[in-house]
C-alpha cells in the first residue's frame, strides 16, 4: 500500500477513491469527509460527500 501524504484535498480525494476501489469504503468516506472540510463551498463539499454515500463516523463533542 502506498504512502499518503494529506496535504491538499486533492490528495484526500485520491486517498478516498483508491480506498472506495481496494474495498474499504469506510476508510473513503472518512477521508472524503476530511476533503469536504476542506472546501469553502458548500455545494462542493456536499458534491464529495455524495460520491462516497454513508453515515458520518465522526462523533460530536
Amino acid at each position: 500500500m502506498p504512502l499518503f501524504s494529506f496535504n491538499t484535498l486533492a490528495d484526500y480525494l485520491k486517498a478516498a477513491r483508491e480506498m472506495a476501489d481496494t474495498g474499504r469504503p469506510t476508510l473513503a468516506r472518512l477521508l472524503a469527509e476530511a476533503a469536504a472540510d476542506q472546501t469553502p463551498d458548500p455545494d462542493e463539499a456536499a458534491r464529495i460527500l455524495r460520491e462516497f454515500p454513508g453515515s458520518s463516523l465522526r462523533q460530536e463533542d
